[in-house]
């Protein structure tokens, strides 16, 4: 009798054992539709944040061309309206080359060769199927190898540097952009600002220059 009791209670307690299992698995077949539901959005949303990423970029190449034209004509204006007008040689007198008024002379203006340098368009090229040399990043996320760049390099650094330095460190990209991949990781990312196109840098550095 004691033995059927026992029996009873331990089928009574798997019963309810397999019930609770069974409402887990349930919840997290529920609960793995809906992760994939909001993978899905994260794509998509990802997808409109790099659009809207060219776009932006995009403006800000055509505004710095602009501003690139007006500041190369600029000075040739200033420069031909501060030139001396030449005064007219007097009639029926004699020719003294003492007397003749010395022209300006025209000096390359350092401020026009100024303004093209800095308005130059000059993207670093990336690396076709780069090799690594080390293993150093190859346990590390885009964000963390990234900082460590930066404050190594002292400067900001364009996506494309950033990403022949990541693979000779070790990382693997699967996807078919990596320098997208790069960007987006960097602007969700607080730590990063982005300076120029495709261009990022620390902020914790601009804020010690500030302070300095």
């Amino acid at each position: 009798m004691l033995d059927k009791n026992l029996i009873e209670t331990l089928e009574q307690s798997l019963h309810q054992t397999r019930n609770a299992q069974n409402r887990l698995i349930a919840r997290l077949r529920e609960i793995e539709g809906e992760a994939e539901h909001l993978r899905e959005e994260l794509r998509v949303l990802e997808n409109m944040a790099t659009q809207t990423e060219s776009a932006i970029d995009s403006l800000l190449v055509s505004m710095r061309s602009g501003s690139r034209s007006f500041e190369s004509e600029r000075p040739r204006l200033v420069e031909n309206s501060e030139r001396d007008p030449v005064p007219p040689r007097p009639r029926n007198t004699a020719f003294d080359i003492n007397s003749e008024p010395e022209l300006p002379s025209r000096k390359p203006s350092s401020s026009r060769g100024t303004v093209s340098y800095l308005h130059q368009s000059r993207v670093p090229t990336r690396t076709t199927n780069p090799e690594a040399v080390s293993h150093r990043f190859a346990d590390r996320t885009i964000t963390q190898a990234c900082t460590l760049l930066l404050r190594e390099s002292g400067r900001p650094l364009h996506v494309n540097e950033l990403y022949n330095l990541l693979v000779a460190g070790g990382m693997q990209f699967k996807g078919n952009n990596p320098t997208i991949s790069i960007a987006v990781s960097l602007n969700r990312n607080r730590r990063f600002r982005k300076v120029e196109p495709g261009t990022f840098d620390l902020v914790i550095r601009e804020a010690s220059q500030r302070a300095s």
